[in-house]
């Protein structure tokens, strides 16, 4: 692995610096830009890769910028390895690579087309630390990688505060993306579509969140999470449920309600598919 800063690429495209992070936004961003430092993976980590062994430490967690709907879209791509590599194209040269020269290139639909957009690898951090988006894996890269490349595709960093998952999963697929309200839905309504993601959870991407709602609480207003598996089963008093196992890339508190990681409801169930981790 070559040091950094040793004849590796430079993008002058994107610079290293404070245009490359905030546009003409309004975001709490630009107070931070003083501090927020550029670095290579190797200087952040001993043994940077693009991809972690273990899928699940692949899952993406967001960073002190707005960006869950991007990070969401990302995790859910993660359903399609043949997507992910056709956004993050095989064949780059990584850090143990005796070719590498900190160059990436990722692929985004825009327009009708699918668009090359090229980077160097130097990535904001605060301290040694990435301030924006990271995988569960610390030592994994590819989603960075693929923000900053999106960042540059929108012009800046801050261009991606605030969005709908909707349009990233466009941008990152080329397919089409429905998006369905059930806060006024009536009951026939939200079966038939119980029953269409029943059918095409293994097939298809899906994300989910919660819009202005009394006691939204834990699961935050307007937040963006990844659906990663629904289940159907039912209470040993004979009560039909529909699970959803979501991932919540913001990630700093844990769902405290029913079905969460530290409630007894799982007790209760007396026929259900068993969620992984």
């Amino acid at each position: 692995m070559p040091p950094p800063g040793t004849g590796l690429f430079v993008d002058p495209e994107f610079p290293a610096c404070v245009s490359s992070l905030v546009g003409a936004g309004d975001s709490p961003l630009p107070p931070l830009c003083e501090r927020i430092t550029w670095r290579r993976p190797q200087e952040i980590c001993a043994a940077p890769r693009l991809f972690p062994e273990d899928s699940r430490d692949a899952l993406g967690a967001q960073g002190i910028l707005g960006d869950c709907w991007f990070i969401c879209a990302c995790s859910a791509l993660q359903k399609s390895p043949a997507l992910l590599q056709h956004v993050f194209p095989a064949g780059q040269y990584t850090w143990e690579d005796q070719g590498y020269t900190g160059r990436f290139t990722c692929r985004f639909w825009r327009f009708g087309r699918w668009v090359d957009v090229t980077i160097d690898d130097r990535l904001p951090c605060l301290g040694h630390k990435l301030c924006f988006s990271h995988c569960q894996d610390h030592g994994a890269f590819w989603l960075p990688l693929l923000e900053k490349a999106y960042a540059k595709l929108h012009g800046s960093y801050e261009a991606l505060w605030a969005g709908q998952v909707v349009d990233a999963l466009v941008d990152l697929t080329g397919g089409l993306v429905e998006r369905w309200s059930l806060e006024l839905a009536n009951e026939s309504f939200k079966e038939e579509m119980i029953c269409r993601m029943l059918d095409l959870k293994e097939h298809c991407a899906m994300s989910c969140s919660v819009h202005k709602r009394e006691g939204s609480g834990d699961l935050g207003q307007f937040h963006a999470f990844t659906i990663t598996d629904i289940q159907q089963g039912f209470t040993k008093d004979g009560q039909s449920l529909l699970l959803f196992r979501v991932h919540n890339p913001w990630g700093r508190s844990c769902w405290e309600g029913s079905w969460g990681q530290r409630t007894t409801s799982l007790l209760s169930l007396m026929a259900v598919v068993i969620i992984g981790r």
